[in-house]
């Protein structure tokens, strides 16, 4: 029997406080290596927080002085994978054996552009992947680029073969399937944080893969809001409120956890990683019941560039 206690960090971001929001996560990580836990998964880009002033403030009005000074602050709030806040990342999982999957907004090297990222970081505090959602959502796409097919890999956590996407994308059919074809056992979706999103979706991959699915949802308040953020003050309590929905459902379908609405803090369970394989007697999508002569999936997952430079 193969069991790995997983959890989801269902706590709140400060808003563009980058350092708060780390230690925040540092202090998870702390937390669940002392619980005995092998993977613990934060938010949709819980570093620096979600930009819910988008759908809730008019974010596509057009040079708008207001929500361009919003976007600079987000992206001033942004990390570098090879920065100083993903450092200590890496050294709380090292320290403490644990595997992490963080949202982060990424920020590239030019500095313009910022992606909405899972970042995981394995026990040995080494980066194991960076997957820049493929498609931002709706409103999403004022502030985050368009990720490309680099992510779509899993991960190794204790001998368990895992996987990761973005909220939303977690709907795209051919990126669990591309997922599904590696093998992997444990996927894990990251939200923003609600139960309206993870109620259904985390059942139906879970037995449409027939494997475990871990949703991390991140729980935010209007305190979480800082004062001088007039644009999302002006929002008011609702615009903000996340109340979590962190859930674990097995490869059958059935919740190992529901959807959790209460809890400030980890929500985990132990899984049977062996129960993957039981239930994949009736049906493995990318195996027996797949069709390769008749349905085909090639996948891209070379890392995009708009710019190639050849020097002598």
């Amino acid at each position: 029997m193969t069991v790995l206690r997983i959890a989801a960090a269902q706590i709140a971001p400060a808003l563009f406080d980058v350092d708060a929001t780390t230690r925040r996560v540092i202090a998870s990580i702390i937390e669940a290596g002392q619980a005995g836990v092998a993977l613990v998964a934060f938010g949709e880009c819980f570093v620096p927080g979600y930009p819910a002033w988008l759908s809730e403030g008019g974010g596509a009005r057009f040079e708008d002085a207001e929500l361009k000074d919003a976007y600079r602050r987000y992206l001033a709030a942004s990390v570098r994978l090879d920065g100083d806040h993903v450092q200590a990342m890496r050294t709380a999982c090292r320290d403490h054996g644990v595997t992490a999957v963080v949202g982060i907004l990424e920020r590239d090297t030019a500095g313009g552009s910022g992606y909405c990222t899972a970042l995981v970081i394995g026990e040995d505090g080494e980066i194991a992947l960076a997957h820049r959602k493929l498609r931002p959502t709706y409103e999403e796409r004022l502030v985050w680029a368009p990720g490309d097919g680099n992510g779509l890999r899993t991960f190794d956590v204790r001998g368990v073969t895992c996987s990761t996407l973005n909220c939303w994308e977690n709907w795209m059919p051919l990126a669990r399937t591309a997922l599904y074809a590696q093998g992997t056992q444990l996927h894990v979706g990251i939200w923003p944080g609600t139960d309206a999103n993870t109620r259904d979706i985390t059942r139906f991959v879970a037995q449409e893969g027939r494997v475990f699915m871990l949703s991390a949802g991140a729980r935010m308040a209007f305190a979480d809001v800082p004062d001088d953020f007039e644009l999302g003050r002006r929002l008011g309590e609702e615009a903000w409120f996340r109340n979590g929905g962190s859930a674990i459902a097995g490869p059958d379908g059935q919740w190992v956890l529901e959807p959790d609405t209460a809890t400030q803090g980890l929500v985990m369970a132990d899984v049977d990683i062996d129960r993957v394989l039981a239930q994949r007697q009736s049906f493995d999508p990318t195996g027996h019941y797949s069709r390769p002569d008749v349905l085909q999936l090639s996948v891209d997952r070379t890392r995009q560039k708009n710019v190639t430079f050849q020097d002598a």
